[in-house]
């Protein structure tokens, strides 16, 4: 079979066998992604497609987890949400996975009523959603809070005319922000709404919260249509510890694609009318990761993403037992890029859905990341916005062990006993010594290839995965969507990237390359 198809499971070598199994993974997933570049995911507009995918995703997380349910069956709580929310309770063990039921962590009518209650605070309805358990502590995706406009707008709307059901398509009302009327109510409002967004932040164990907006305030039609923690006047996330990290939006992924897909080199502009948020980071993570953060508006799109993606893996690495929440204004662009690297890179280290390969691990952050919360793929693709094939084109950049979570075990009883020493350490190592080593008067027949020389040869576990994760949905995204480059490439970069994958993939689709 072919060579872009390494998705069973992992060889001595550190590579990936192949199967025919693992080539039928990996059609699935070409079949998801043809459906997902056409249909925008609804919850009240499932068809048998669309079902089947959900029961995937249900029997992905039923590999490694106990999980509840949080019932969105008819979008009730938010319209473009999972129908059936996963909320994972610990993970599971050879007897756990035999028994049918299980005590669960939490309150599971509590969790729902607080959810309901909640949805009003967020914009859209997005609400504050678990969706990876990592060490015990759940990291969450939501929207940014709601501004008076929208909460208003949307209030009245429910009101009048749907009995209070949500209906997050509706635009804000036109309110006037100097009628009495609604400076005196709107403290009450927000008092009560997100009042039950901390409620549940609290049952969640949450903490720290991480801002991708690039604005303090959405604004549109003249209007506050959303707003954020980071300014809210009443001080009621005081107790959070809130950092804003502003990260470009989708927009800013249409000249990624005029690029030719090339992020290297590619910075964003910083003195936009818009752009009003800077980047803020408690002292106790920015001083731990050798990074210049008063660089931030120097990097590239490599670097940003990067440097963004070690401090959310070293929030969760925290010594606390505090949960992380990763939010952008609407959580269906930015905010599911970074949930998926921090899943990925967690699966890499093997540190969650340690039983899944990688084309499994592939299809769940796809189907249940970017399609089940309502990415808006079709929209994107329509504007050359390509955010989402960014996300996963990304992973060749995270490969290294300094992206891992797994804590490096430190050598004891030696003169290195307070560092620790990757595989790249010791590569780097070996070679600094080596002329040193070309020194000595060894005879051939007592030489011994180095551990050293052997690791440096080889890629590493989490390199492998994630390499392994990239090669399937290059070849599944060029059978289907494919890659079209807005001016003809001198250096056929574009087609080089996925032809390679489309020749020897058995994937075949009419728009594979343009």
């Amino acid at each position: 079979v072919r060579d872009a198809m390494m998705a069973a499971s992992p060889s001595a070598a550190g590579g990936f066998t192949v199967s025919g199994l693992s080539v039928r993974k990996s059609e699935q997933i070409a079949d998801l992604i043809d459906l997902f570049s056409k249909t925008q995911y609804r919850a009240k507009e499932v068809s048998p497609r669309v079902e089947a995918i959900e029961k995937r995703c249900l029997e992905l997380f039923d590999r490694d987890y106990k999980y509840s349910i949080i019932s969105n069956y008819s979008g009730e709580v938010c319209g473009h949400y999972p129908r059936q929310i996963v909320f994972l309770e610990y993970e599971s063990t050879e007897v756990d996975r035999d028994r049918d039921r299980f005590e669960s962590t939490v309150q599971i009518s509590k969790l729902q009523d607080l959810v309901s209650r909640s949805k009003m605070a967020r914009c859209r309805g997005r609400f504050v959603c678990p969706v990876i358990l990592y060490n015990g502590k759940h990291i969450c995706r939501s929207a940014t809070l709601a501004g008076w406009g929208e909460l208003y707008g949307r209030t009245g709307y429910n009101y009048i005319f749907s009995g209070g059901s949500d209906d997050t398509w509706t635009e804000p009302e036109e309110v006037p922000e100097d009628d009495p009327a609604v400076r005196n109510g709107e403290s009450q409002l927000f008092d009560k709404v997100r009042g039950h967004d901390i409620k549940l932040l609290r049952y969640l164990s949450v903490r720290y919260i991480c801002d991708l907006m690039v604005e303090n305030k959405k604004v549109k039609f003249g209007l506050n249509v959303t707003s954020s923690e980071k300014v809210d006047k009443a001080q009621r996330y005081a107790d959070f510890t809130l950092l804003s990290v502003p990260y470009p939006g989708c927009e800013f992924f249409k000249d990624y694609k005029d690029r030719d897909y090339t992020a290297e080199g590619l910075v964003f502009n910083w003195n936009q009318d818009f752009v009003d948020a800077p980047l803020t980071i408690p002292a106790r993570f920015s001083q731990n990761l050798n990074i210049d953060w008063t660089r931030y508006q120097s990097w590239d799109l490599v670097e940003q993403t990067q440097n963004y993606l070690k401090l959310l893996l070293h929030i969760i690495n925290s010594d606390d037992d505090s949960g992380l929440l990763v939010h952008c204004i609407s959580g269906w662009d930015r905010t599911p890029l970074f949930v998926s690297l921090l899943r990925l890179s967690l699966w890499a280290d093997g540190a969650v859905h340690a039983n899944l390969e990688p084309a499994e691990i592939l299809y769940l952050t796809i189907a249940y990341d970017w399609f089940l919360f309502g990415h808006m793929l079709p929209d994107r693709l329509s504007k050359g916005e390509e955010i989402f094939f960014f996300c996963f084109n990304f992973l060749k950049h995270i490969v290294s062990e300094k992206f891992s979570a797994v804590r490096k075990q430190r050598r004891k009883n030696s003169h290195f006993k307070d560092s620790d020493f990757t595989v790249e350490d010791l590569c780097r190592l070996s070679t600094s010594t080596c002329s040193e080593t070309q020194r000595l008067p060894l005879n051939p027949r007592d030489r011994k290839e180095s551990l050293v020389t052997r690791l440096c040869s080889l890629p590493s576990e989490r390199q492998a995965r994630l390499e392994a994760v990239r090669e399937i949905f290059l070849a599944a995204y060029s059978s289907t969507v494919g890659l079209r480059s807005s001016a003809p490439s001198p250096s056929g970069a574009i087609s080089g990237l996925l032809e390679q994958f489309a020749r020897g993939v058995g994937l075949r689709g009419s728009n594979a390359i343009v």
